[in-house]
């Protein structure tokens, strides 16, 4: 653990009364096992629990949003939110990955900032929360960092066929295209990343646990960079 989890505390609002439930939520299997702790000591059952609150939770807001939305739109929409890279998206803003305890190998592959490892704390970290402080305080917690910016998140999971509705309406006649740039890991946790290209310009990359989900992470990088820049444009 590079940071004081008091810090972590401090960002998410809320303080914890069973700090031992607070450090397992933070617990990658890989530090539990070089540690021969109890298979309860990590935080894989928290990272279930926390699922389905997230699930519950995400189904309730869009539920009570939109009376007019039919049950197919909230489905897309709730895959959108609870789906490995938004979450890692969610746990990024909260570097959590500088918090977590993690075995020497899981370490030195990059575990830190691998979307499959963060995205599990994010959900360990929710189950955490609802035992240590009830459902309210979950659902405050969800709403805060992950239900917080909807329109992004939607944006990130169809943003590789946003990304090419734009580039297919300008009118330079540039393509889009990925490249691989490297792959890590063992064959059964691999991290890829990827770069977006329009013609010979880089316009964004990302990691991610598939090809699909790094060109994914990609491709909504260079949508963002596209906006701020047209944001920018728009103030001169």
């Amino acid at each position: 653990m590079n940071r004081d989890v008091g810090e972590l505390e401090k960002k998410i609002g809320y303080d914890f009364r069973d700090k031992d439930l607070f450090c397992r939520a933070l617990t990658h299997s890989s530090y539990a096992n070089e540690h021969r702790l109890a298979k309860s000591g990590c935080n894989e059952r928290l990272e279930f629990l926390g699922d389905a609150v997230l699930e519950l939770v995400c189904s309730d807001y869009l539920y009570r949003s939109d009376s007019e939305r039919p049950e197919g739109e909230m489905t897309k929409i709730r895959a959108s939110i609870v789906c490995e890279a938004t979450l890692a998206l969610c746990a990024e803003d909260l570097e959590l990955g500088e918090y977590l305890l993690l075995g020497k190998g899981e370490e030195s592959t990059g575990g830190r900032t691998r979307p499959s490892v963060v995205s599990d704390a994010m959900e360990a970290l929710i189950g955490a929360v609802y035992l240590d402080g009830g459902f309210a305080s979950a659902k405050e917690f969800i709403h805060r960092f992950v239900l917080n910016d909807i329109e992004h998140k939607q944006l990130f999971y169809d943003s590789k066929t946003i990304l090419q509705e734009m580039v297919q309406s300008d009118e330079s006649g540039e393509s889009l295209w990925y490249e691989l740039l490297r792959e890590e890991g063992p064959d059964h946790n691999k991290i890829f990343e990827v770069r977006a290209m329009i013609g010979s310009r880089e316009v964004g990359r990302g990691r991610g646990r598939t090809k699909k989900a790094a060109e994914a992470m990609a491709a909504y990088r260079a949508i963002i960079g596209r906006k701020n820049m047209q944001a920018g444009d728009s103030c001169i």
